[in-house]
């Protein structure tokens, strides 16, 4: 019996997977190709040495979001996506980077002064902006000057600003100063045109984190909370900016009619009105600008004055490598950074069991004597949580204490990660609490039929296809919601006790701070959730001092890059800074479309990293910052 001969559609598709197949092969010969070409150039060019002028001033151009650890990207697909016109979501920045930038500058006789730029710097929490702060006045108090020059100041900007001897605003310039706000998008009305049933599961008064799904708007619990913490934060802001520019704290315009008084006596014009309520020293031109600098540090061939970039300079003094010496004691730093998921998670996600590993590597390394965990973290997986909580405390019984040390954020399951350390140390305006336990799920049989489509069978048991996500096309069975409170109730007793019997609290005590309410980290220090405040260098300083160690190194342990994907990151890193790959624009339009999709983004692909095996999370929703 001979094959049936394929038919024409058949055919046809096939057709179109070869030539497919044969595109794609064509695209990664070609990608291979240039690889080895730049690998060439790189290894032949020899005249591009970084070269800081005998005078100069250092340009602090920041661009991109201030955070711990970053993110892990493909560097291949980033090289793809710029050349074809995307930009990066958004680019981020160490901040021990520009730390170690600021302290090698301060010593380095040819940097005679600090210009910051921050026109591209991106968001940043104010203990990190604190942080460069710090080395911003240690460089100050060698004699140099520090100088800031925009044509427009957010509220961020305007903060690390106000660092400076003097800020220069350009003309038709703007300061900006709105204060702080949390504005979560709401999706009831849509799930509901959907025809998709939300069903949760939670434990607390103020456990927000799944209102999104079930109202169109806040919650009189969730206000109440919010605009508690919010209130902190930004009289702490008013507070550091007033004393550094030297006025009241009441010099903020926080109405409109307020604003509008003081817009008018400056006849409108905004960089006026900048001046007149103190915010900025000066307008001057961009030349003028110039001209200033050129008088304290030299004027280059280019008729600017000699300078170096924050990225120029940065390839100069940060090593590309971590070198440990074996003979030190080390104190170890590992950076719990992102969304707490199950499992193993690259860099800016914190999985369960790859955060354990590099705890675990801490361990067993017997130079190791003290470990800083550091955490930027709004929780989310309670199961990874708890698989992390775990290897802190065979930490602690292998003899080597663990500070914990919040930064922006530490609430939820970024607390729980916390609550096992020997101290826990936070900001003043660190964002924490949130000890409450929810679970969510989404189903669509009322959608099925409005699709045409159905599901059925026959299992052995009522719980048959439970795990295969039978519920999402049949419902949720109203036993099973019995079942799924019981265990988040049972999740959340865990929680207390967990906290209660690290912090020397009874669980009727930490009910009371808990709820799934939001602290900050002055008040979290009131109601015993925290030790001490202090930044990460007052964290590392704490767990040499419990490890008796006078003598010691910092070692950050993180997740290494293989030696493939540090050897394309190296060339097309070099690549692009040298402009060998096309570069592309974004245009206004993408922009504009950027912006009105970014919060759908953060929502689903948060919501496509809760992989918690037991559906139990621990998250703060509200403890983001608009």
């Amino acid at each position: 019996m001979t094959d049936k001969k394929p038919g024409l559609i058949r055919r046809l598709f096939g057709t179109i997977a070869r030539v497919y197949r044969g595109f794609r092969s064509v695209i990664l010969n070609l990608l291979f190709i240039c690889i080895v070409a730049l690998i060439a150039v790189s290894i032949f060019s020899g005249d591009d040495k970084i070269k800081v002028p005998p005078t100069a001033a250092l340009v602090l151009n920041l661009t991109g979001d201030l955070v711990e650890e970053k993110r892990w990207t493909d560097p291949i697909a980033t090289a793809i996506n710029e050349s074809l016109g995307g930009q990066e979501d958004a680019p981020e920045v160490l901040v021990s980077d520009v730390v170690s930038v600021i302290k090698n500058a301060t010593s380095d006789n040819r940097i005679q002064a600090l210009v910051l730029d921050l026109s591209m710097l991106g968001s940043g929490s104010l203990d990190k902006m604190q942080l460069i702060g710090a080395a911003i006045e240690e460089f100050k108090a060698s004699g140099k000057k520090v100088l800031a020059f925009g044509g427009y100041y957010g509220q961020g900007q305007y903060y690390l600003a106000s660092y400076a001897d003097e800020i220069s605003l350009s003309p038709m310039g703007a300061v900006i100063l709105e204060g702080y706000g949390s504005y979560p998008m709401y999706y009831k009305n849509a799930l509901e045109k959907l025809k998709i049933n939300t069903h949760v599961f939670r434990v607390g008064t103020y456990k927000s984190a799944v209102e999104p799904f079930l109202r169109n708007d806040m919650s009189d619990e969730a206000k109440e909370a919010n605009v508690a913490w919010l209130n902190e934060l930004w009289s702490d802001y008013k507070q550091q900016v007033a004393a550094r520019r030297g006025f009241a704290a009441d010099n903020f315009d926080e109405t409109y009619a307020a604003l509008l008084e003081k817009l008018q006596a400056a006849e409108g014009d905004l960089s006026q009105y900048a001046v007149n309520a103190g915010l900025v020293d000066n307008i001057k031109t961009r030349e003028a600008f110039r001209r200033d600098l050129i008088a304290i540090v030299g004027e280059n061939d280019d008729h600017t004055y000699n300078h170096v970039t924050f990225g120029e300079y940065a390839k100069l003094v940060i090593p590309s490598k971590q070198f440990d010496n074996p003979l030190t004691d080390k104190v170890a730093i590992v950076v719990a950074r992102g969304v707490i998921v199950d499992g193993t998670a690259k860099a800016g996600t914190i999985g369960g069991d790859s955060t354990a590993a590099l705890l675990r590597q801490a361990r067993h390394d017997d130079k190791v004597k003290a470990v800083v965990l550091r955490i930027d973290s709004p929780g989310g997986s309670a199961y990874a949580s708890e698989i992390i909580g775990q290897e802190i405390r065979l930490l602690r019984e292998a003899g080597k204490p663990v500070i914990a040390s919040m930064g922006s954020v530490a609430a939820s399951g970024g607390y729980w990660i916390a609550a096992p350390a020997n101290e826990i140390w936070a900001a003043p305006t660190t964002i924490t609490g949130s000890i409450g336990i929810f679970g969510l799920l989404h189903t669509a049989e009322d959608a099925m039929p409005a699709l045409g489509l159905n599901v059925d069978g026959v299992g052995t048991t009522e719980l048959a296809g439970l795990s295969a996500g039978l519920p999402l096309f049949k419902g949720l069975d109203p036993k099973a919601k019995d079942l799924f409170q019981l265990l988040i109730e049972r999740g959340y007793t865990e929680f207390l006790t967990m906290v209660g019997e690290n912090r020397n609290m009874t669980t009727t005590e930490v009910d009371t701070v808990a709820q799934g309410r939001v602290w900050t980290g002055s008040k979290a220090l009131e109601l015993g959730l925290v030790d001490k405040l202090g930044n990460i260098n007052d964290a590392i300083k704490a767990a040499a001092e419990k490890a008796g160690l006078s003598q010691y190194d910092v070692k950050v342990v993180k997740q290494e890059l293989t030696p493939s994907e540090q050897m394309i990151k190296d060339l097309l890193g070099e690549a692009s800074a040298k402009g060998w790959l096309p570069q592309g624009s974004v245009s206004a339009e993408q922009k504009l479309l950027g912006k009105l999709t970014k919060q759908l983004k953060q929502d689903f692909v948060l919501l496509n990293q809760f992989n918690d095996p037991n559906g139990v999370y621990s998250y703060c929703v509200s403890c983001s910052i608009n």
